[in-house]
């Protein structure tokens, strides 16, 4: 096969070349055609441009592949803990048993936030969306740690660490504050996923201690969300850092990009689905019939996935343990048997089978924080409590890129051509 690729424009003919990944991924590098042709190329959503090399995740979509540094998602789900994963994806490497103690032990003395940050949540409404907080208050570290030099390795990784230990405390803070019970402070002498439960359901009246099976499967939770390749939010983290923005205003914009109902905000929509099937008397097979009517303005939120042409590997591991959970609380829930009513009418149907329209992780994750006892609308903050060290890891590495430039996309511009300004008297 030639390393080049041939494109023949109406007045030129250029050669480009072409890269291979590791795992066998080709792309045509057209970096310099701007340059020598004055073309741009045109790619709505960025369904088919690589905006970067990475070495943190890959993902086949084809296959159902998803794997970390090369470590298929399956296998820390089931041997790793969320910290060491984290570890993995921001230093590229599984950590010695010294090291992820170190790693683990930084975290744990930096849970607490500024006495100074509590204000912040008072100014907000009692109804404010938990992302909207979290977004606010990550935001605001920045006022806190101000210093962000670029070049300096070590205030990366201590702002890094801030981040990872502080995340849970501002989150559990957002739940406290959303249902008017005070704040819990963290406990170091917990995990890091018990901390997390401990700080949302504890109160000064009663203690909670977290039964080792929710923390188990929060840990799981927050693994398989770790990280998903060049996604809208990673995407936006990275964009944001080429400007050399501190790391807070990074992930500050990866929260809000997560936010929405098309990215994280999908297992909210997950959950007011099946509500809506089950006011309707929880008749499934009509809505799987509205669904696959072009007439019809419902979809089933929860199938389907942009990268997944397969099953979502994530949610073969993640429907296991949402079954675990719900038997071990010896809890029945009727929106999964709803959801399993679902799954089980739309994997039959020949319409979502030819289309492959298998269910994702978010299919399932809104039903276990649900069993957790988790809001809806702090669902999507779960997801962000994941991701954070596949963020930070992009961060890192879009640091670490030699030459590494400022995004600036292109546009093919549409609007009218060269108008004349009319003064406001003469304008009809």
């Amino acid at each position: 096969m030639s390393n080049e690729a041939e494109l023949r424009l109406p007045n030129v003919t250029v050669k480009l070349p072409i890269i291979e990944g590791t795992e066998g991924e080709k792309a045509i590098d057209v970096t310099s055609l701007r340059s020598e042709t004055g073309y741009v190329t045109l790619d709505n959503g960025y369904m088919n441009t690589g905006a970067c090399r990475s070495a943190i995740t890959f993902i086949d979509g084809e296959r159902g592949i998803l794997r970390y540094r090369g470590i298929p998602i399956e296998v820390l789900a089931e041997r790793s803990t969320f910290l060491e994963t984290a570890y993995l994806l921001m230093y590229g490497a599984l950590p010695t048993r010294d090291q992820l103690e170190d790693f683990s032990d930084q975290i744990r003395r930096r849970t607490m936030v500024h006495e100074d940050v509590k204000a912040f949540y008072s100014g907000f409404p009692r109804d404010a969306h938990p992302m909207a907080v979290m977004a606010s208050v990550v935001s605001s570290l920045s006022t806190f740690y101000q210093s962000d030099n670029y070049l300096e390795k070590e205030l990366f990784d201590r702002n890094s660490i801030r981040l990872l230990a502080k995340f849970p405390t501002i989150a559990a803070f957002a739940y406290k504050k959303s249902i008017g019970q005070p704040f819990i402070y963290p406990q170091n002498h917990r995990s890091y996923c018990e901390n997390f439960l401990h700080m949302m359901f504890a109160t000064p009246s009663e203690d909670y201690d977290p039964d080792p099976d929710l923390v188990s499967i929060l840990n799981l939770l927050l693994i398989l969300h770790a990280d998903h390749e060049q996604n809208c939010s990673t995407s936006t983290v990275r964009l944001v850092r080429s400007s050399l923005s501190n790391l807070f205003a990074c992930i500050t914009s990866g929260i809000c990009a997560l936010w929405g109902p098309r990215h994280g905000g999908a297992n909210e929509e997950v959950i007011e689905m099946l509500k809506s099937i089950q006011a309707d008397g929880g008749n499934v097979k009509k809505y799987v019939e509205m669904a696959k009517s072009k007439e019809s303005k419902v979809k089933l939120m929860g199938f389907g996935h942009r990268v997944y042409k397969n099953f979502d590997p994530r949610a073969t591991i993640i429907k296991a343990a949402c079954d675990k959970l719900l038997k071990k609380l010896k809890t029945r829930d009727p929106l999964l048997d709803i959801a399993k009513e679902l799954e089980e009418a739309a994997l039959k149907d020949p319409y979502f089978v030819d289309k492959k329209l298998y269910p994702n992780v978010d299919f399932y994750s809104g039903i276990i924080y649900r069993a957790m006892g988790i809001p809806i609308p702090a669902f999507t903050v779960m997801f962000a409590l994941g991701r954070l060290p596949g963020w930070i890891a992009q961060a890192r590495e879009y640091n670490d890129e030699p030459g590494n430039k400022i995004g600036r996309p292109r546009q093919i511009y549409v609007g009218p051509e060269l108008s004349q300004y009319i003064p406001i008297e003469d304008r009809k």
